[in-house]
């Protein structure tokens, strides 16, 4: 059956017209059931077949413009949903002591699985006022020092750092530039690389330019299947390059922002899988799918003494651009490229993860 959310007249993308024709004529044969009182199980499920081979035909052979459009599905699950399900006990912390609170940069304490940690995520908001308040998920200044404050009061405290992507990119306004933007960031970057605790980071949707790299220098870099990751957004790339914005398809294909091309060129450490079809069709199994990795990838590090993750951390970022395969502890490699989330880790859901 269709989730709620990509039901006939909205969230279908442009290249899931079979997909929609098959669900369409499902509930057709639903409402004509209902109506006559003639039971139509048999086509439903032979429909439900045909609807499922056909969503792992599509997505397994995604261009990169494709998964940009599927990271930027307005049903894909946002921070609030991974705050609501998968944090236990969140407590928000507000304010950077310096200027104001930035709504695109949430941090607060709470529990995952059976950790205590510090989350700090990029926020895009759901309705329109939610999105304007957080400006579309493109932080301020205040946002990446607010981030970096937190972080500090975690570090003070022991608890272990997870945070989560989500940005078309940081706000590039007059005002933003005039409170030092850049400076911002590049604190974060240098701050972030001495931590003294575990840092993990996830990009669940948009991972754009310095926007997403202010909070993203950990030990562990992990990407959801579908979610993109790169220096510029496509379009923007394309506007450069070509003075074109049509071009964004092709700027998409040449940056290598998907999280396959990633993982080979060893950026990223590991992919986590999504349902069938994409996050926003299976909310649910995404968020435990996110939770498993954070809670496998931290106990791995917590076992680790302070000097040798520092020094693991170090060796992670130096080797960027060298080796697709980076020989660090219990780093995935290129040979691996979807990582296993099953397995007992402490979950408040009990139904198994999904597979891709």
């Amino acid at each position: 059956m269709a989730p709620e959310g990509n039901r006939i007249g909205g969230g279908y993308l442009d290249f899931e017209q079979k997909i929609a024709d098959l669900e369409q004529q499902v509930e057709e044969l639903r409402k004509l059931g209902m109506k006559k009182g003639i039971d139509y199980s048999v086509e439903i499920r032979r429909l439900e077949k045909d609807r499922i081979a056909e969503l792992k035909r599509t997505y397994s052979s995604l261009t990169a413009w494709q998964t940009v459009q599927v990271a930027r599905h307005p049903q894909r699950p946002l921070l609030t949903d991974y705050l609501s399900l998968m944090v236990k006990d969140f407590r928000e912390l507000h304010g950077d002591r310096c200027f104001g609170d930035d709504r695109a940069i949430v941090t607060g304490i709470g529990q995952i699985a059976r950790n205590k940690v510090l989350i700090v995520g990029q926020n895009k908001g759901k309705t329109t006022k939610e999105k304007i308040a957080c400006n579309f998920g493109c932080p301020n200044p205040e946002g990446y020092r607010k981030a970096l404050a937190k972080m500090k009061f975690a570090e003070k405290f022991g608890l272990p750092i997870v945070t989560l992507i989500d940005t078309p990119g940081a706000y590039p306004g007059i005002g933003a530039e005039e409170r030092g933007q850049a400076q911002a960031i590049a604190v974060n970057l240098a701050e972030m690389s001495r931590l003294k605790v575990p840092v993990v980071s996830v990009c669940i949707g948009e991972g754009g330019s310095g926007g997403a790299l202010g909070i993203a220098v950990g030990d562990r870099l992990a990407m959801l299947e579908f979610a993109y990751y790169s220096v510029i957004s496509p379009e923007g790339c394309a506007a450069i390059l070509w003075r074109d914005g049509s071009q964004a398809p092709d700027a998409a294909q040449a940056l290598k922002l998907t999280s396959k091309d990633l993982h080979q060129l060893g950026l990223v450490d590991a992919i986590i899988p999504e349902p069938v079809g994409g996050a926003h069709r299976n909310v649910h199994d995404t968020v435990y799918n996110v939770e498993s990795y954070i809670s496998q990838t931290l106990s791995q590090l917590q076992k680790m003494s302070t000097r040798e993750l520092l020094d693991t951390r170090y060796r992670k970022w130096r080797s960027v651009g060298k080796d697709c395969t980076v020989s660090v502890g219990v780093m995935a490699t290129c040979r691996t490229p979807i990582v296993s989330t099953s397995g007992s880790t402490g979950a408040r859901r009990v139904s198994s993860a999904a597979r891709v």
